[in-house]
């Protein structure tokens, strides 16, 4: 239940959310619409960051999403199953997955552990523009995961999770 009043319209609870703020409207916008059409991280590794975003966000909506594009390149529900295990992670997913994963992990929980040592670590399979990215893809599901849990839109929420993970899907319910 939204722990905000949260205006009437036939948009999706989460883009009505933005009509209490509407000067931040097109900067959210913004955001979305650059994670989704700019990056250059692989759709395997957006999907498990993605993922473990929503499982430390608790963002039950996220967490029952499942990409359509990830499928096609593999990704499995064994997939989904081993992402907040670091060990399972490790075992299941590539180098660069599993150290994607964990930096995520990491930037939500604690980033002082990000240290000089660790970015040796990331740029041994890293260039400096998919850390940035992936730093900002992260830093874009934590925060709005954030905000969606916060203000308890995800147990009544619809998201549109589109061109990031190809065709544009229906709305998925909680």
């Amino acid at each position: 239940m939204p722990r905000v009043a949260v205006p009437d319209g036939p948009e999706l609870v989460t883009d009505r959310v933005w009509k209490l703020r509407p000067e931040y409207a097109p900067a959210a916008a913004a955001m979305v619409d650059a994670v989704q059409r700019l990056s250059i991280l692989d759709v395997r590794m957006r999907e498990a960051v993605r993922y473990r975003m929503a499982q430390i966000n608790g963002c039950l909506i996220c967490q029952a999403f499942r990409s359509s594009a990830a499928r096609e390149e593999g990704f499995t529900e064994d997939d989904y199953n081993a992402i907040g295990n670091a060990e399972a992670r490790t075992a299941r997913f590539s180098p660069r997955e599993a150290l994607a994963i964990d930096y995520a992990e990491r930037f939500a929980i604690d980033h002082h552990s990000l240290d000089d040592e660790y970015f040796e670590r990331m740029h041994e399979l890293f260039t400096d523009p998919e850390i940035v990215d992936l730093t900002f893809f992260a830093g874009r599901y934590m925060a709005f995961g954030r905000l969606t849990h916060v203000l308890g839109l995800d147990d009544t929420c619809e998201v549109s999770f589109d061109s990031v993970y190809g065709a544009p899907q229906e709305p998925q319910k909680v």
